[in-house]
């Protein structure tokens, strides 16, 4: 008898199993979180892959000098897409943190086209390999570690740039 059915189906399950246990802990994450988690979304479910941006249960903390900003700069790449360069201050991007507990000054952003989410970042920099046609509303916010977004006051630390492609 020919086992060799029984046996490639054993090694996707245990090469599938082994690769995501690898996969989790060297923090390598698919947008990992629940979405029906009201802590990550404002209380309301959204689906992967249909999320709309949504302000919700945002973290305020105080205006002043030790405040976290952010600029951002969308510039077309030579190649193909586009370049987008994430500039903050008193904001450190924390991935290995990603999903814990609010430390102040730490945390990941997030960017939209059109209010859909695009991306969870974990750094300064971000190519965007397409964009919807015509013209585009990218936009990026700052959260803190348990993916609540940031404000200064009550205003989101966001920056939104259009972009006609």
């Amino acid at each position: 008898m020919d086992r060799s059915i029984p046996m490639l189906l054993i090694g996707l399950v245990f090469g599938g199993g082994i690769g995501f246990t690898v996969a989790a802990a060297n923090g390598v994450a698919l947008d990992g979180h629940d979405h029906g988690d009201p802590a990550h979304h404002g209380g309301h479910e959204q689906h992967a892959g249909a999320a709309m941006h949504d302000h919700g249960d945002m973290l305020s903390v105080p205006a002043g000098a030790d405040a976290p900003k952010l600029e951002i700069e969308v510039t077309p790449d030579p190649s193909a897409g586009w370049n987008l360069h994430i500039m903050t201050e008193n904001f450190r991007f924390s991935p290995e943190n990603a999903s814990r507990d609010h430390v102040p000054g730490e945390g990941h952003a997030h960017v939209y086209a059109n209010g859909v989410k695009l991306a969870r970042v974990y750094g300064p920099w971000v190519h965007l390999d397409t964009l919807p046609e015509g013209e585009v509303e990218l936009e990026v916010a700052l959260n803190s570690n348990d993916h609540r977004p940031l404000a200064v006051d009550g205003a989101p630390v966001a920056q939104t740039v259009t972009l006609g492609n």
